[in-house]
């Protein structure tokens, strides 16, 4: 059975595609800021709202997706809606995981283009609770607190990722409809 039919994408495309924007936009310029892109998106199960909303907005024909096995049901709406042809692990620009991957397994950039390195969309089970950290860095004013129920190994896979600087790779963490942002240029301290 084919969910494309049913599940068409941002109800208003234009003005929820650009709120999205805004939204993810925010998110990313204030690094562990929890936002809700699209709220009333319908999504493929077990896709999580706010990376379905992550991915209409920022991928299409010219961005790589590479996705879990356990998302395969949202595989053709995901092709349908962004145009976004699937790649190899290791050169996704977006990977849309169930767990942590391991940090030499994805496209980190090189010295001379840091930014190809790959935007990991990472579910968790919640965000403002959880693991406490202190984040630091661009975007944030000193040091700012953040919670989620970030998955084992995620501070050792941070301090990995932080230290390719300008290299690595942005984290997005998804928790339902909610998602907040962690470029690769900021500092996280579990508390």
């Amino acid at each position: 059975m084919n969910a494309i039919p049913d599940l068409p994408g941002f109800p208003d495309p234009v003005p929820d595609s650009q709120a999205a924007f805004r939204a993810i936009l925010w998110a990313q310029s204030h690094p562990g800021a929890i936002v809700t892109p699209a709220p009333a998106l319908i999504v493929p199960a077990p896709l999580p709202v706010a990376a379905g909303a992550l991915l209409l907005t920022l991928a299409d024909a010219d961005t790589t997706l590479w996705l879990a096995p356990g998302f395969a049901p949202a595989r053709d709406w995901l092709r349908f809606h962004t145009g976004a042809p699937e790649a190899p692990l290791s050169r996704a620009d977006f990977v849309l995981a169930e767990q942590l991957p391991a940090l030499e397994t994805l496209g980190t950039g090189s010295d001379d283009s840091p930014h190809d390195g790959a935007s990991l969309i990472l579910p968790v089970a919640a965000l403002g609770e959880g693991t406490r950290c202190r984040l630091s860095g661009p975007g944030i004013d000193g040091t700012g607190d953040f919670a989620a129920t970030l998955p084992p190994g995620f501070a050792a896979f941070w301090a990995a990722n932080h230290a390719l600087f300008p290299r690595g790779v942005d984290v997005f963490l998804c928790a339902g409809s909610r998602l907040a942002a962690l470029p690769r240029s900021v500092t996280l301290e579990v508390l």
